[in-house]
């Protein structure tokens, strides 16, 4: 058995607290369940981004991606991470342990990188069955079944009757649908989660691995994923670590991202690199957190600037464009998700409810202010209430310190020819991707509607 403990992190891709250990109803994940019963369950987890390339460039640095030019997504994959930061991989390789990544079982292939930073071979290799004889290992597998598009589980097929969906979503049976095949892919995660744990177990290795359950951002929805609201910055995080991490514990103590890294060193006594801007959340050496901050830059050829600030009770969310819409033009979404089409329609004809109308406005508030306690779903903007100005401002503080000491460059614009790039590329890729479908991609929503009623219904 080796000395130092071994690490792995479990990603569920694109993955909000959507599980039956955190309250889901219409969900059976019994394989996390059995892992948060055996560890802690952190109810106020939360990444730096909710789009994958810049959230994942914060958690294997523990800097914030506005720190080193790698928070606009995918902009930088052809340059070199800045020449005075290290991956948590070199931390833990110059420490003597051996690095991999997989997409899970059968082990037989690399998993998701996704940095927004050019780094050749960040890991050694695929399985720590590579590693030497008694050598410790720190270990990636990133599951990908809940990234879109969602797939059935004929195990366990939920009814769409069943699900529980956001006020900000329209009740329709496709929402129901498309939020039901979320669930289900869910549960595929799940069963894989579950032989990832029987393996440890006939290994002998899962009394001396330090287990985290973790996502790069929230789920792929409307409203969520790229978006500063709980659905695209709140995840799962489940630390199992027997003998040292207390089991069947709920804890609400605020953590980001950004403390994955750090937090993972210090528990295998690693020294942490001086330039890393997250906190140790677990043993000894762990401090509390008041608030999380979180960014969200251009995604794909979408061009945006928005900072956000959450306490336990509060989010302050700030739009540097408010001129914008919310909806703005983005392929990805357009098509991958059958409500973007549908919310278009349901609104022309009336059909919405003022929460669910707002995403459809065409400018934005310069901030949004919102009482989590007693608007969980964030429908309720208090910005302009002058009973809540306190707060406002003090959070309005607090961010603009954030964005100071932690040295945000956001505020500097991408060259136009960057941005023409990202626009060319995304409007390329969905006319391409529309044709293999055999749709035109200037199809009207009504026409598109009926295609996705089509594949869904």
């Amino acid at each position: 058995m080796a000395t130092q403990p071994n690490v792995l992190w479990i990603y569920g891709e694109d993955l909000s607290p959507d599980l039956a250990c955190y309250g889901t109803p219409a969900v059976a994940t019994p394989n996390i369940d059995r892992l948060a019963g055996e560890g802690t369950l952190f109810k106020n987890a939360f990444v730096t981004c909710p789009v994958c390339s810049p959230s994942r460039s914060a958690l294997i640095t523990g800097t914030y991606q506005t720190h080193f030019d790698a928070h606009n997504h995918r902009s930088n994959r052809d340059k070199p991470l800045r020449s005075d930061m290290k991956l948590i991989t070199d931390s833990f390789r110059e420490a003597g342990y051996f690095t991999c990544n997989s997409p899970g079982p059968p082990y037989n292939r690399r998993g998701k990188t996704d940095f927004n930073f050019d780094r050749k071979n960040p890991f050694d290799g695929i399985d720590w069955t590579e590693r030497d004889e008694g050598q410790s290992f720190y270990a990636q597998i990133n599951i990908p079944d809940t990234h879109r598009v969602f797939k059935p589980f004929p195990d366990r097929p939920i009814n769409p009757d069943d699900v529980e969906l956001p006020s900000y979503y329209p009740d329709h049976p496709l929402t129901r649908k498309d939020w039901s095949l979320y669930l289900e892919s869910i549960q595929i995660l799940d069963r894989k989660v579950g032989k990832i744990l029987d393996r440890l177990d006939e290994e002998g290795l899962s009394e001396n691995t330090i287990v985290f359950f973790i996502s790069d951002h929230g789920r792929a929805h409307i409203r969520c994923k790229q978006f500063l609201y709980d659905g695209g910055i709140r995840i799962p995080l489940i630390v199992r670590y027997p003998g040292n991490v207390d089991a069947g514990v709920v804890s609400d103590e605020l953590v980001s991202g950004v403390d994955f890294m750090p937090t993972s060193l210090s528990l295998t006594g690693i020294d942490i690199p001086n330039y890393v801007q997250g906190q140790i959340f677990l043993g000894s050496e762990a401090t509390s957190r008041d608030a999380i901050f979180a960014a969200r830059d251009r995604c794909d050829g979408t061009d945006d600037r928005i900072r956000c600030i959450r306490t336990k009770q509060y989010k302050l969310i700030r739009n540097y464009h408010p001129e914008l819409p919310y909806m703005q033009f983005n392929g990805y979404k357009k098509l991958q998700y059958p409500v973007w089409t549908l919310i278009r329609i349901l609104s022309e004809k009336g059909e919405l409810t003022e929460a669910q109308q707002h995403f459809l406005k065409q400018t934005r508030p310069d901030e949004e202010l919102y009482d989590l306690q007693n608007d969980p779903y964030e429908v309720n903007n208090l910005a302009k209430d002058s009973s809540f100005n306190d707060v406002r401002i003090n959070l309005s503080n607090k961010l603009d310190e954030w964005i100071a000491a932690t040295g945000d460059i956001g505020e500097t614009p991408e060259t136009e020819e960057i941005k023409s790039y990202w626009d060319k590329n995304m409007d390329e890729s969905f006319s391409n991707k529309m044709e293999s479908r055999g749709l035109s991609p200037d199809i009207s929503d009504e026409d598109y509607l009926d295609w996705w009623e089509s594949k869904l219904l």
